[in-house]
């Protein structure tokens, strides 16, 4: 069974002008994010596969896969509303060649604990030994999963087939329950898009899921962490830290992340799929692209400092 760990951001599923899926383009952020130091990729919320059609959902995660052709770790997302196609989703995606999956829990249905972990138990038994990720997404949607649910299921199916990806806040004392909670068993990975990472490190998580928008900061920042530079990781996390602030829901996410990818040349255009509860107006797209411009001179900064010393 496969360890997951290290950087595996979550792509952005680019539209073309017909609004379909533009697989060229996300066969290019593929390899640009692999490129650029991540360790895998991940398709999940800020993928949009809430706006996604059945069918889309599993050719994207297919294709995914094949893009990836055996470079990295491929994480995809089996969470559903009910348990049903939870489970199918889990199903297809291994089917499909996927390292592991996420699942978060119905987002329209307030479950107790009980219901939360017969759900998870249910894709986990259907799964045997492929590794979930159980995803708590409330920092945007849907409710914090209790800690006794989270554990449950450690204790049941074991760390390596059970993982985290908690982003309840807050983000640091949460984190550290669970990890106590499993006397330190825990493999978890941190959900805040960077912004608490060299923190969440400290704390012991196992790798990070952000956007793929600031993929080449994030890099940065984690080996600066593992490498004992936490001047450096503080350095660029202070330059990541003003464009997260810009984010405010799960739209706002996705907004923020295509424009940057455009910008950087991944992407032909920012294209959301409609309706969309949040647009960027002509002064957060000046604010953005200051904070970029700072961010990357502070990146560069730090690569040409360390090409020095080599």
């Amino acid at each position: 069974m496969a360890l997951l760990g290290g950087i595996l951001p979550v792509l952005s599923t680019p539209f073309d002008a017909r609004d379909d899926v533009d697989f060229d383009a996300l066969g290019s952020e593929i390899d640009w994010l692999l490129a650029i130091g991540a360790d895998g990729v991940t398709v999940a919320m800020v993928s949009e596969i809430l706006r996604l059609d059945a069918d889309e959902r599993r050719r994207v995660g297919e294709f995914v896969v094949e893009a990836v052709a055996g470079r990295a770790s491929v994480v995809l997302s089996a969470g559903a509303e009910s348990t049903k196609q939870s489970v199918r989703l889990a199903e297809h995606a291994a089917a499909a060649g996927a390292t592991a999956i996420m699942v978060n829990p119905p987002l329209n249905t307030m479950a107790d604990s009980r219901s939360l972990t017969t759900y998870f138990r249910t894709v986990a038994d259907a799964t045997g030994e492929f590794p979930i990720i159980v995803q708590d997404a409330s920092g945007y949607v849907g409710a914090p999963i209790p800690l006794d649910v989270l554990v449950g299921l450690l204790d049941e199916f074991g760390p390596e087939k059970i993982q985290f990806k908690p982003e309840a806040e807050p983000l640091g004392p949460r984190l550290t329950e669970l990890l106590r909670a499993t006397d330190g068993t825990a493999r978890v990975f941190e959900g805040s898009g960077g912004r608490n990472l060299i923190e969440s490190h400290r704390r012991g998580i196992v790798g990070t899921m952000p956007g793929s928008d600031l993929v080449f900061a994030i890099v940065a920042i984690w080996r600066a962490i593992e490498s004992g530079d936490a001047e450096a990781a503080y350095r660029v996390q202070e330059g990541v830290v003003p464009i997260l602030s810009l984010v405010a829901s799960l739209d706002s996410y996705v907004a923020v992340e295509k424009h940057l990818l455009r910008l950087q040349g991944v992407f032909p255009s920012a294209r959301q799929r409609g309706p969309v509860q949040y647009t960027l107006d002509d002064m957060a797209v000046a604010e953005l692209e200051r904070l970029f411009a700072r961010l990357t001179v502070i990146v560069s900064g730090l690569e040409t400092a360390d090409a020095r010393r080599a």
